[in-house]
């Protein structure tokens, strides 16, 4: 009996002893995400999340190269067939291996028409499974960014879907859930292994995955902490050893500490006021027309913001100012466009004035304070800005959730937006997905019926241009047309701060685009 006592002892310890040695990583988010389902909603962050559980055909590395990933190779067999030749041997979290079929039944899912990531393949026109390992996409015209597209579109198992009544996708904006809003089987580093919403959800790591990991991590415990207050201490008391969203305001505070180290840039993201151009305002004193239609307002507005004064006190100093529509390494950035009319409140009134709005009008200005960074700080400061013109915001600011099927239905007249030209990286994301019209699988984003006919004939133009010569002067000139017309007011690409706990993390690959890639991460 002692013997046995003693050899009870023995495995209790090598147990707790093998638990102990785990390698977990604490990150402290500073939102949840929207569903499990990575076709739910184009949302980057969420995206970034699910990209741990679900991969592409291809992916971006820390430096945001593009490199293979459930696609060893690929080439173009005419100008508008790309032919993918799958990696063989990998599986799937519940055991299925991974064939073409997933890859079809995955590209029909997200760009169903009720998908609301089917913008994120724009030319996309129908896959063709030529055998078990090689598939052909075909687009509808020569298009340069296939590749760029497919990083951000993630590979489901069409035998999972199936079983589960999941082949539709879901809508997290809308309310359309299925099973595969709450569950996963993806290909990743790592698997999802519970979740509560809104509290925790667990990842342990993939030990089947078909890379040679770089991480050494067992288990991530990811805690949506929405209080920048509350997540800044979790941090300090080591409660978490990561988050992606440290508050700019302690920022010194955080970087004080012997255990923490702050990793700071500014992202691609570049942050907007958006207005409702629809013929109606939704809450507004003026009910017969849209003050926003008249190009006088739109510059009033612009005018009125002192983008300095936001700089300085909204975002610590830490954003970059801009009059451009896209950050300066996006192609078809470029300098001349990057300008700002100057801080003018008398100017403002003045062109209100003249616009027929001598004493302002009111307006309903939809913001979230889960989102962008500092951004109901920002939505008062801006409001009190035009309150000073004369204008009258009547300014909402609520979660995320509870926000983004009001914006997605246009219940607004005026925005905070923001967009990061993920995962294309280049200029045309913003103008087929935000600015052009609604057609098709353009203008998924285009909320509130604004946009340009001349805008919509370059980026069609563009979008069939493999000339990059030709392609990013027409991406150019159609940036040019929105700041003329000032369909958005630009304000600042936004700042990117991270944390971590110098005592519990070794590596962290910080890249522009904002999303943590922690199957490139290591703990102590």
């Amino acid at each position: 009996m002692k013997r046995n006592l003693l050899a009870a002892v023995a495995a209790l310890s090598m147990l707790a002893g093998g638990v102990a040695e785990a390698k977990t990583l604490k990150w402290g988010a500073g939102r949840e995400i929207a569903s499990l389902d990575p076709y739910s909603f184009g949302e980057t962050f969420t995206l970034s999340v699910l990209n741990h559980v679900y991969e592409g055909l291809v992916r971006y590395t820390g430096d945001l190269k593009i490199e293979p990933a459930l696609a060893e190779s690929w080439e173009t067999v005419s100008p508008t067939v790309w032919r993918f030749h799958l990696r063989k041997g990998v599986k799937f979290h519940n055991g299925n291996a991974f064939t073409a079929d997933d890859v079809v039944a995955s590209l029909e899912r997200v760009t169903h028409p009720t998908s609301p990531l089917k913008g994120n393949l724009p030319a996309y026109k129908s896959a063709t499974k030529v055998d078990d390992f090689t598939v052909d996409i075909e687009v509808n015209g020569p298009y340069p960014l296939l590749l760029n597209d497919l990083t951000n579109i993630y590979i489901l198992d069409k035998e999972w879907m199936v079983a589960n009544d999941a082949l539709l996708p879901t809508d997290s904006g809308k309310g359309v859930e299925n099973y595969a809003t709450r569950n996963t089987n993806g290909t990743g580093p790592f698997k999802i292994e519970s979740r509560r919403a809104d509290a925790q959800t667990v990842f342990v790591v993939n030990k089947d995955w078909w890379d040679k990991p770089v991480h050494n991590i067992d288990r991530i415990e990811f805690t949506p902490i929405t209080s920048s207050a509350t997540r800044v201490a979790a941090m300090l008391s080591g409660e978490i050893d990561f988050t992606n969203l440290a508050p700019l305001q302690d920022l010194p505070r955080l970087t004080a500490s012997p255990d923490v180290k702050v990793l700071q840039s500014n992202e691609l993201r570049t942050v907007y006021m958006v207005f409702n151009m629809k013929d109606k305002l939704v809450e507004s004193d003026v009910t017969d027309k849209n003050p926003f239609k008249d190009k006088r307002v739109r510059q009033a507005l612009y005018q009125a913001i002192d983008a300095d004064a936001v700089q300085k006190r909204v975002m610590r100093g830490l954003s970059r100012t801009t009059g451009s529509l896209v950050a300066p390494a996006i192609p078809g950035y470029v300098p001349e466009l990057d300008k700002r009319p100057p801080f003018d409140l008398d100017g403002a009134k003045k062109l209100l004035a003249e616009a027929g709005y001598p004493n302002g009008f009111s307006f309903l200005m939809n913001c979230n304070n889960d989102s962008l960074v500092n951004e109901e700080e920002l939505c008062q400061a801006v409001a009190s800005m035009w309150s000073r013109a004369g204008l009258k915001p009547n300014l909402s600011i609520a979660p995320r959730a509870q926000q983004t099927p009001k914006r997605v239905k246009g219940e607004f007249d005026v925005i905070t937006f923001g967009w990061a030209t993920e995962p294309m990286i280049d200029t045309y994301s913003l103008l087929v997905q935000v600015l052009h019209s609604k057609s098709g699988s353009a203008g998924v984003f285009n909320w509130a019926g604004w946009g340009d006919p001349r805008i919509d004939e370059l980026t069609d133009k563009g979008g069939v241009e493999l000339d990059p010569k030709k392609r990013i002067p027409m991406m150019t000139e159609a940036l040019k047309i929105a700041k003329d017309e000032i369909m958005f007011i630009p304000m600042h690409q936004q700042p990117m701060a991270w944390a971590i706990r110098s005592g519990s993390v070794d590596v962290m690959v910080q890249s522009p685009d904002n999303k943590p890639r922690l199957w490139l991460a290591k703990v102590k």
